[in-house]
């Protein structure tokens, strides 16, 4: 049957079927994290409560995040809930449709996309079930603190930073390559 296959169907076209979307387990992963750890943070601590991970540098801290990033657009009155929302399913739908047409040995990319996509998930849920992303991460130094943050909000960073720095690495060059 093998024969057949391979007879019908070359190797380097079986290799070209797959695509990114192999990737996906990454996002399912890392939905699944975030949302459990919001759901504990939820029932674990009462709203503004912040408890030291490691003194004088990092807590969890729980707050709702009614905007974007560093709570942008936030006390906006609520249309900003579905504007972000949107944003954030149309850009879910160009990740998949781009890790569908990714071969997947494009790794570092489809792994950006993968990662990106989890967040976007992650704190669309959040914004369709709550009305609000909930954030807990609170990093801080001597009295200055970056916003609190999630899982979804390090996975979208993490994956911007790998898609920067895939964007000067030259897919093409490791597949030629791989294939010597």
């Amino acid at each position: 049957m093998d024969k057949v296959r391979n007879a019908v169907l070359p190797n380097d076209t079986l290799k070209k079927r797959a695509s990114g979307l192999r990737y996906l387990w990454v996002t399912v992963l890392l939905v699944v994290i975030d949302q459990l750890t919001k759901v504990w943070v939820a029932a674990e601590y009462e709203l503004y409560e912040s408890r030291a991970v490691i003194d004088g540098l990092f807590n969890f801290t729980y707050v709702h995040n009614y905007g974007a990033a560093f709570s942008f657009l936030s006390d906006s009155g609520g249309w900003q809930r579905w504007l972000f929302t949107a944003i954030a399913i149309a850009i879910s739908a160009v990740l998949l449709i781009w890790l569908r047409r990714n071969p997947v040995n494009f790794w570092r990319q489809n792994l950006s996309f993968a990662l990106i996509l989890s967040g976007a998930i992650g704190n669309v849920a959040d914004r369709l079930m709550y009305g609000y992303v909930i954030d807990f991460l609170d990093v801080h130094y001597q009295g200055w603190h970056w916003p609190a943050f999630n899982v979804a909000d390090m996975a979208i960073t993490i994956g911007a930073a790998l898609m920067l720095f895939e964007a000067f690495v030259d897919n093409r060059r490791d597949d030629e390559e791989n294939s010597k």
